[in-house]
């Protein structure tokens, strides 16, 4: 069976992706694709990870869990989306590293379905966005406390990639970057599904929907019928032309709020995030969904 889970992170597509492919559910069934919802596995692995913590899963494991997760249905491809699979918000940070725990889980899931392939699907962000969201509020010790010394220029999604990597080496990662993805939205949810591209699916334009005005919308579905022979660039091309019209400023437009930071370091962390993302299309064995 391929295991696929989508990690996150936090504070990227807060449970749109998996809204959609609920929405898909049936019509994936028909392939051999299952999306269990939510309460049918979320808190069954985390006490999993808890018991792995002291002692060896047992070996009927992989049998129970499945036997809950697909409730009957028969399939070769599982599809389990939780942003908190590598730790709660507060684990997603800590001694400037980020998620120290995923090399940990990515293990347990290994020896949870030792007979399966496992791809792990995971966002990334901007850390001058994604810290602001991910900490709230934060005062000058509370920041000092989270991050210790390191300096968030120090982070990189690079790094915890490589962790992953070295911790279990046969686990597929896909990754793709959050400000991309109104763009790449339906390209996520086929590569989950392992679907051909351009092939029919429920809600491609969810988030496009979130972000865009009614009228934008109207408009852009309006252009899509008139083209419909569009391919999948053109596509892209087509939602960026209308994003820069008709998108809700309020939706676009993030808080980059922290103690001491200023315009000219979220600047410098911006141009060390895409040097990253650029070094990280190049890192063997990880796939990236880009425009």
């Amino acid at each position: 069976m391929q295991v696929i889970i989508h990690a996150g992170a936090h504070c990227t597509d807060d449970d749109r992706l998996l809204k959609t492919l609920l929405r898909n559910k049936q019509d994936f069934s028909r392939y051999g694709i299952a999306v269990p919802g939510p309460g049918k596995y979320r808190d069954l692995l985390a006490h999993s990870f808890r018991a792995m913590e002291v002692s060896e899963p047992a070996p009927d494991a992989r049998e129970i869990l499945l036997d809950a997760f697909l409730d009957d249905e028969i399939a070769d491809r599982l599809i389990l989306s939780n942003a908190f699979f590598f730790g709660s918000k507060r684990q997603a940070l800590y001694d400037g590293r980020l998620y120290p725990t995923a090399p940990a889980r990515i293990v347990y899931l290994r020896k949870l379905f030792p007979e399966d392939r496992l791809n792990v699907f995971m966002a990334l962000r901007n850390p001058a966005g994604f810290l602001p969201a991910l900490l709230g509020p934060t005062t000058p010790q509370q920041m000092f406390d989270i991050m210790g010394r390191q300096d968030p220029r120090h982070l990189r999604w690079s790094e915890l990639l490589n962790r992953i990597r070295i911790a279990a080496p046969d686990v597929g990662l896909t990754v793709w970057c959050n400000e991309d993805t109104p763009l790449i939205w339906a390209a996520i949810i086929r590569e989950m599904a392992g679907l051909e591209p351009g092939q029919k699916i429920t809600g491609g334009f969810d988030l496009l929907s979130t972000l865009m005005s009614g009228e934008g919308m109207q408009k852009f579905r309006a252009y899509l019928h008139k083209h419909p022979r569009l391919d999948e660039s053109r596509k892209r091309d087509v939602i960026a032309a209308f994003l820069e019209e008709f998108a809700l400023e309020d939706e676009l437009e993030e808080e980059l709020d922290l103690p001491g930071w200023t315009e000219d370091l979220v600047q410098e962390l911006t141009e060390i995030y895409d040097a990253d993302v650029t070094h990280i299309q190049n890192m063997p064995g990880i796939t990236m969904i880009a425009p």
